[in-house]
Formats: structure tokens, sequence, C-alpha cells
């Protein structure tokens, strides 16, 4: 029983990392790139893995066009 509710903690800090990463990926795409990144977001909401998301919001900080954040998806 133990071990199931450090799993379920386990999940659901993942869970929560997820869904910040991807709101400040949104946020990021909708300020630098208006409606043309926000278009993005389905494709980034596929993305699962965590250091890919990290990675992405990383090169939307940096990013001087949308091709730029595209490739990286």
């Amino acid at each position: 029983m133990q071990q199931g509710i450090q799993e379920g903690k386990q999940q659901g800090m993942q869970q929560g990392i997820r869904e910040g990463l991807i709101e400040a990926i949104e946020l990021g795409l909708s300020i630098k790139f208006g409606a043309a990144g926000s278009a993005l977001l389905a494709r980034v909401r596929q993305v699962e893995e965590v250091d890919r998301q990290r990675a992405i919001n990383e090169v939307v900080k940096g990013a001087a066009t949308l091709a730029e954040v595209e490739a990286a998806l």
C-alpha cells in the first residue's frame, strides 16, 4: 500500500511538471509569435517526455523564428 502511495505521488509530481512546462511553452509561443506560435500547441502537447519538453522550452526562449521551434518539435 505504501509503495502504491509513493508511486501515485511520483506520477502526480511528474504530471504537474509536464503541465507547467506546457504552460511555459504556450506562453512563450504566444508572446513571441502570436497566433502562429499558438498554432503549434497541438504538437507541443503530444510531447510527453519531460526532458524533451524542457529542451523545447529552451528553444522557444532563444528562438528568433518560428521555424526554429518547429525544427525542435
